[in-house]
């Protein structure tokens, strides 16, 4: 039987195929990417570099001599390889516990293509078990809490944690999101939200889900 990490090795050396020659890639963030960037390194030849979407990405991407380009700097991204802390069968995401959906989110939208890598245990019928990450404006952080439990939610300060964007993030317990992508919008249009960690509007096009019987292509 297969481990967690093993499984997520699986879904991360199956992206390679989805890479052109000879492009920039979008490279996520978390555990699952740390992987496939490990990966990524053995093709770097034929790539000409990668977008990150945190810092933490950008310097793994450098130690293996990969170049890392500012979004700003390129023409386009063909592809763009990332996580989810959970995804439903509509290809509906939530992403953000490692901090970085902001970012996560602008360069899955500027993607041409957005490729999930994910393990068996992030598959769900309905999002919400995992935390609802929302990226927060500092000053506004109890007004958007206030907001947040309107919406029945159970916002908790992320402790000691600040993006980088230089932002905070309350992590919201407790809802049950049967609508993605109007939760979306709503969430993103109280004052005060930079963004939140739903990826309903801009869903993956493709996930490659890790079972103990092989990668499952879901589109």
């Amino acid at each position: 039987m297969l481990t967690q990490n093993q499984l997520k090795l699986e879904a991360a050396r199956k992206a390679l195929a989805f890479i052109p020659d000879d492009c920039i890639v979008g490279v996520g963030s978390g555990s699952t990417v740390n992987l496939f960037i490990e990966e990524l390194a053995t093709i770097k030849g034929r790539l000409k570099g990668a977008v990150a979407s945190s810092q933490a990405s950008a310097d793994r991407l450098k130690a293996h001599h990969i170049p890392v380009y500012d979004l700003n700097a390129v023409d386009g991204v063909p592809v763009y390889i990332d996580g989810a802390d959970e995804i439903n069968h509509y290809l509906h995401m939530i992403k953000g516990g490692g901090g970085a959906l902001t970012r996560e989110k602008i360069l899955g939208t500027a993607s041409d293509q957005f490729i999930c890598i994910a393990d068996e245990s992030k598959y769900v019928d309905v999002l919400g078990s995992f935390p609802l990450p929302v990226e927060v404006v500092p000053m506004a952080r109890s007004f958007v809490a206030r907001e947040l439990v309107k919406l029945g939610g159970h916002p908790e300060l992320r402790d000691g944690f600040i993006t980088d964007n230089g932002n905070i993030i309350l992590d919201v317990h407790g809802m049950k999101i049967s609508k993605p992508v109007e939760m979306e919008g709503i969430l993103n249009q109280i004052a005060g939200v930079v963004t939140n960690g739903l990826f309903a509007r801009r869903r993956a096009d493709v996930l490659l889900l890790a079972r103990q019987n092989g990668i499952e292509e879901i589109r």
